[in-house]
């Protein structure tokens, strides 16, 4: 979905009066208040003040701006309603729904709360925290530990041998549901060291050409997923049973079931396909 919007422009001063509207990014527990047009899709509320919608909000972040229109994230408390007419939804489901550069700053909004939420208090001597000025930090007046919002870099990874592609399913999985190898970057890690131990822990293979293709950020809760491709090197698929059910290799036309366009792993497999001169349905 396109928008015609101005750009969003991260920020974290917020303006001074509320006299325009502003997108409102209200979040009950990790549910986004939305509302749903006929045609399916869905939007969120562009309004002055968040009391137009009925609502009072335990806290609110800015983010940033559209254009002259200011974005807040809002965590409600744990017993609000959405006002009549509007829903809250979880964020996997609103994917292709909601405008991508909504969609974009959603993703962001419920980190930021989630941040903001779960560090009121600081984590060294338990006083009560502060916002920082000028930065998006909370900061403990009295230790001076200072907190900022949490960001777990993960590697995903595509790895082609000849004219096929390794696919996993993790434990939990649906039937015939296959994903791409996967894992958080450990302390101390490259993110190309952590390819070649992830592959090497899941599946027992090692591999070579390993090329960064791009990220995205994957607000489940906070992580940084960052894509590469591999090259086959050696080793028979030996799985991790403690977190795979399966692996194999899968050609362009054996695939399993693969995961949806909202993720990195479907942009890597598209990508691989294309090469092959196949486009994949949508999933």
């Amino acid at each position: 979905m396109t928008a015609t919007r101005p750009p969003f422009v991260p920020a974290v001063d917020p303006p001074a009066a509320a006299d325009q509207p502003a997108w409102w990014f209200v979040f009950h527990g990790t549910d986004l208040l939305v509302a749903e047009n006929d045609d399916g899709t869905a939007v969120v509320s562009c309004l002055p003040e968040l009391t137009d919608l009925g609502l009072t909000g335990v806290r609110r972040q800015f983010l940033g701006r559209f254009g002259a229109a200011p974005c807040w994230s809002v965590e409600l408390a744990a017993g609000a309603a959405a006002p009549p007419g509007m829903a809250f939804q979880g964020l996997r489901g609103l994917y292709g729904r909601l405008a991508d550069d909504l969609y974009a700053v959603a993703g962001r909004a419920s980190q930021i709360v989630a941040w903001d939420r779960d560090h009121q208090f600081c984590g060294r001597c338990g006083n009560p925290t502060e916002i920082a000025s000028a930065e998006r930090a909370r900061r403990c007046p009295s230790c001076g530990l200072t907190a900022f919002p949490r960001l777990s870099p993960a590697i995903i990874v595509l790895i082609e041998k000849c004219d096929q592609i390794l696919m996993a399913r993790g434990r939990g999985f649906p039937e015939r549901f296959f994903g791409i190898i996967a894992g958080f970057v450990e302390a101390g890690e490259t993110l190309e060291e952590a390819v070649r131990r992830e592959v090497r822990e899941e599946v027992g293979l090692e591999i070579a050409d390993v090329r960064y293709q791009g990220s995205q950020p994957w607000p489940f809760p906070h992580a940084l997923m960052i894509g590469f491709t591999a090259r086959y090197a050696s080793g028979e698929i030996q799985i991790q049973e403690s977190e795979l059910a399966d692996a194999g290799w899968f050609g362009v036309d054996d695939l399993p079931r693969i995961p949806s366009k909202l993720s990195i792993a479907r942009r890597l497999v598209d990508a691989w396909a294309a090469r092959h001169g196949r486009t994949l349905a949508d999933a």
